[in-house]
């Protein structure tokens, strides 16, 4: 195997993050635009690295918040491993604990889901989330009774009460 030549010692910028450029990145919080108590402390290396197709984030959740609406994606796939902390995962209509190592895979259509952290737990959860990003994606919240649609980034939302089957 021949050995990889040597550059500007640019090639590797932009690709490699070390663990104290992703502990200094500022964190963002989103509230979830359907669940005001679904708030998320993010840190997006993959924005960072220019993805496009993929979204990469470490997330953080305090005691007594969810993780998002209870959903699931008709085209995107997403993947969840827990770094830290403790919480529960609600996949369809059961609930699970979940810690530290723990490992979720939705691909498309897959069963509703969602996470909290209970108030009293003992710290934050923290997990390594990535997934898709279709040009076009449908996410049903069943627990609320919306879909949303998601077009090249501009999402438009309606009523299932108000969909009809041709």
């Amino acid at each position: 195997m021949a050995k990889a030549e040597k550059s500007d010692g640019q090639a590797g910028r932009g690709c490699f993050f070390s663990a104290a450029t992703l502990a200094a990145m500022p964190e963002r919080s989103h509230v979830h635009q359907f669940n005001a108590n679904a708030v998320r402390h993010t840190r997006s290396p993959g924005d960072l690295a220019g993805l496009v197709d993929m979204g990469l984030h470490f997330v953080r959740v305090e005691p007594g918040r969810e993780t998002t609406e209870h959903h699931f994606h008709g085209q995107d796939e997403e993947f969840l491993y827990v770094i830290s902390g403790h919480g529960e995962a609600m996949v369809g209509d059961e609930t699970f604990s979940v810690g530290p190592g723990d490992v979720m895979a939705f691909p498309k259509n897959s069963p509703a889901h969602s996470m909290r952290v209970p108030a009293d737990a003992d710290g934050d959860l923290i997990y390594l989330m990535a997934g898709t990003r279709s040009d076009i994606d449908v996410c049903t919240y069943p627990r609320i009774g919306l879909r949303m649609y998601r077009i090249d980034g501009a999402k438009e939302y309606v009523s299932q009460a108000d969909l009809k089957k041709v």
